[in-house]
């Protein structure tokens, strides 16, 4: 009896980890944070849910700034931030459902479109994009991963979800853990 509990349990706690994972989206794509890119375009091919990170990689004339609402935002008011970081790798945790916004603080990059706006929504709600926008490499688990180090020079919507290859790693033990407890019982 021993054995089944702890099959049983392993189980469990494959099937809670693969719940908390989310996706890592690097904000920009392949280009990263920088001017040159363009961040409408860039979100509209994205489903940013609670769990979710945005990873902001750039070099060091740039920094990151968390604005603290919508008017901020589109008058690139930068003197109240909610946050700002500069260490050219920040990870930022999207742990509530609302509409975050992210500027540049160099001066003239957020007026030049150096900002995006990041709508979080629930975790059950589907990854895919609404079909009238531009469609993007679902993260299904069979779905290959973006990698945020290639030479594309696009701005194209890609999020990079490094939890992909986890969630096909813990679906594997899952069904390898199944069977075993299939085959013992």
């Amino acid at each position: 009896m021993g054995l089944k509990n702890t099959i049983f349990l392993l189980l469990v706690a494959t099937l809670m980890v693969k719940e908390g994972l989310g996706d890592q989206h690097v904000v920009g794509g392949s280009q990263g944070w920088d001017q040159s890119t363009n961040f409408n375009s860039w979100t509209s091919g994205q489903t940013f849910k609670v769990g979710d990170q945005l990873v902001f990689k750039y070099s060091s004339m740039h920094s990151v700034v968390e604005l603290g609402g919508e008017s901020d935002y589109k008058t690139c008011n930068i003197g109240t931030p909610v946050n700002t970081m500069s260490s050219g790798n920040d990870v930022v945790k999207l742990d509530k459902p609302g509409t975050r916004y992210f500027t540049c603080a160099t001066l003239g990059h957020c007026n030049q479109g150096m900002k995006v706006k990041i709508k979080v929504v629930k975790k059950n709600v589907p990854s895919s994009p609404a079909p009238s926008s531009l469609s993007s490499p679902s993260s299904s688990l069979f779905s290959p991963v973006s990698s945020p180090l290639s030479s594309s020079s696009s701005s194209s919507p890609i999020s990079t979800s490094t939890s992909a290859p986890l969630q096909s790693f813990t679906t594997f033990v899952f069904i390898f853990a199944l069977l075993f407890v299939a085959s013992v019982i």
